[in-house]
């Protein structure tokens, strides 16, 4: 119960990385608020999860939205402990040149603007209380990019840096800040990193540039997720922690 009295968010929670992350929170007694764009998802899962799960639908790229979401959370729970922006999307393999720009700011909104509104939304709550854990869901993309995903690739490399100058500021406060770098897994995401087709052939070549074989699964960022955001990583901010089977060595 390394989580025991806290209150977490995290957005995209009701599939994929998320819905591990929330999963695992909940085994280790957080309460938490499963914040997604799939309203119904994210019910589904939080009556799955029973009383220490709600479920809230947010559009991360719009600051009412997320102002909303805060809000809620606070009301909530009292107080929010831990904020895990886990909420992305990427464009389809592509030449950096053809993504549409509509594509690009898609990609900017979700995966960059968001990090920025939930920190004007939730840091001077946790300023205020003297304490909190910031998660940041970044990507191998962002250390060890792939061609034909430039825009992704370059959003996550911005999330790392982010996630560095944010735990600088705020370790003053009392809140530490941290990301994880997934390599790709059995998400709603995968089809779109291997190249827009699931075939066993294309799966057999990505696999073969993971060193332990197998791909990421929601499980293992739960747990990498647990561990950062409680107090036994007190020491730990400003680290992106590849959880990868070995991709960026």
């Amino acid at each position: 119960m390394r989580l025991s009295g806290k209150s977490a968010i995290v957005t995209g929670g009701a599939s994929g990385f998320g819905a591990g992350i929330v999963r695992k929170f909940i085994a280790e007694g957080a309460q938490v608020m499963i914040a997604d764009i799939n309203g119904e998802g994210a019910k589904s899962l939080a009556g799955e999860m029973g009383d220490k799960a709600m479920a809230f639908r947010v559009d991360v790229s719009q600051s009412p939205s997320v102002q909303d979401m805060a809000a809620a959370a606070i009301d909530a729970f009292g107080q929010v402990d831990i904020l895990v922006n886990n909420a992305g999307v990427s464009h389809l393999p592509a030449a950096l040149e053809d993504v549409s720009e509509a594509d690009f700011d898609r990609v900017c909104n979700v995966n960059i603007k968001s990090v920025y509104l939930t920190a004007q939304a939730l840091v001077p709550h946790m300023k205020q209380r003297g304490s909190g854990a910031i998660l940041n869901v970044a990507s191998t993309a962002g250390v060890s990019p792939r061609p034909r995903l430039n825009w992704y690739n370059a959003s996550k490399g911005w999330m790392i840096t982010a996630t560095r100058t944010m735990a600088v500021e705020l370790a003053p406060e009392g809140i530490r800040v941290n990301a994880i770098n997934p390599v790709a897994g059995e998400t709603p995401l995968l089809k779109t990193f291997m190249g827009g087709e699931d075939t066993p052939e294309i799966r057999a070549k990505f696999l073969s540039t993971i060193p332990i074989g197998r791909f990421s699964t929601p499980e293992d960022m739960g747990n990498a997720a647990c561990f950062l955001c409680s107090d036994e990583a007190s020491m730990i901010t400003g680290v992106a922690l590849e959880v990868d089977g070995g991709r960026c060595i």
